[in-house]
């Protein structure tokens, strides 16, 4: 890293001073992301104490917001970082406390891209959870919000929105000239599982890969191919005749896939909302008497609460819940024995530092190349844990 701290970090390299615009809501995010920033600069022979560019989103008490930028922006690379999932943020609303919906945090974005007021070098978008990406095709007469906001942001200049795990990709379609990254944080789940949990074989013969349903089969195809092992589906079978809370209810889950008898199960998801789902997908899995279940999810909201997961867990049905840091996660979640949070922020500094030097990402991380090394690392921890269960048998 070193090296390439020097090459990116290189005045003579970067496009334009780097300068990072935190929203309200996703400031522990951008810290840890400002940190390896700063770290790496440092090693490159920079002098720079901050990248931050101050901001702020006062509103009236009538609701009324406005977007203010009180540090220079002229010349500068912009990275603003915004969750559009922190409902924790609240502002007053005639004598009221309101908390922050997306639309509320994707406005204030809006806010303070117009506060830029066309100065700025270039702007980039992070927003991890992307917003009305849940809402991303048409079946009735319906918005299509997600497409509408990306172009919203062409218009007004953004040059590249980097995002994670997008419920549907293809919504790029809607810009198809400005800059569209979906980034999927493999590597870091399979470490964060593999630190946690060190006893974890993921030998063809004890662990396998369970997609939730169809639309979930790409990521959880890519886990089965890295990882060597098996994978099987749950079909969702719909009630096409009702909508309940704006979809389609669910009748069953059928499986479809290899037995997953005595082997641990890893299931991958991109957002866990209610987590019925993924209980009833544990609990079949369990009929069928599987070892070990994990579930992972991008974006791990938990909207009816954590007691369903808290009494999976006590029986026995849960082992492990993963989620990332890339949204807002309550504290009582992170408190959860059963939780366990995947670090994304080192990611997300290395595709800034690619963007800011107008690099190719892989030149700094390559995903496919860390995975194969720590599944290399990974086979030489079990060799040794299975000679030192070898010598305290004899």
């Amino acid at each position: 890293m070193e090296q390439a701290a020097q090459f990116s970090f290189s005045p003579a390299n970067r496009i334009a001073p780097l300068g990072i615009v935190s929203l309200e809501g996703a400031e522990e995010l951008s810290t840890k992301i400002e940190a390896h920033l700063l770290r790496w600069a440092k090693e490159a022979g920079l002098e720079i104490d901050t990248f931050r560019i101050k901001s702020s989103c006062p509103r009236f008490s009538s609701g009324d917001g406005k977007g203010i930028i009180t540090d220079t922006v002229r010349g500068y690379d912009l990275f603003f970082i915004v969750d559009v999932g922190n409902y924790s943020c609240v502002y007053n609303y005639f004598g009221k406390e309101n908390h922050m919906s997306p639309d509320d945090h994707f406005q204030d974005l809006k806010r303070l891209i117009q506060a830029a007021s066309g100065k700025a070098h270039r702007i980039n978008v992070i927003m991890p959870l992307l917003y009305g990406g849940r809402q991303h095709r048409r079946s009735y007469r319906e918005s299509l919000d997600c497409a509408v906001a990306m172009q919203e942001l062409r218009a007004m200049g953004v040059e590249n929105v980097v995002t994670f795990d997008a419920h549907d990709p293809r919504v790029q379609n809607a810009v198809p000239l400005m800059g569209f990254d979906n980034l999927m944080p493999s590597y870091q789940v399979l470490k964060t599982m593999f630190r946690n949990f060190p006893d974890l074989s993921t030998d063809r013969n004890d662990f396998m890969i369970v997609s939730p349903d169809e639309g979930a089969l790409s990521r959880n195809m890519y886990y089965a191919s890295v990882l060597g092992v098996e994978m099987g589906m749950f079909y969702k079978r719909r009630d096409y005749s009702r909508v309940v809370d704006g979809r389609n209810p669910i009748v069953a889950h059928e499986y479809l896939g290899s037995d997953v008898e005595g082997k641990d199960v890893f299931i991958a998801d991109d957002i866990i909302s209610s987590g019925e789902s993924m209980l009833d997908i544990a609990y079949n899995l369990k009929e069928r008497k599987a070892k070990r279940i994990f579930a992972y999810a991008t974006y791990a909201i938990f909207t009816n609460g954590l007691a369903t997961f808290d009494k999976a867990y006590r029986e026995g049905v849960v082992d492990g819940v993963f989620g990332s840091n890339l949204t807002y996660r309550t504290e009582e979640l992170k408190n959860r024995p059963w939780f366990y949070e995947v670090d994304v922020s080192k990611y997300i500094a290395y595709f800034i530092s690619a963007l800011n030097h107008d690099i190719s990402v892989s030149s700094l991380i390559d995903p496919h190349q860390k995975i194969d090394a720590l599944l290399e690392r990974r086979r030489e921890e079990r060799s040794k844990y299975k000679g030192q269960q070898l010598s305290f048998e004899k």
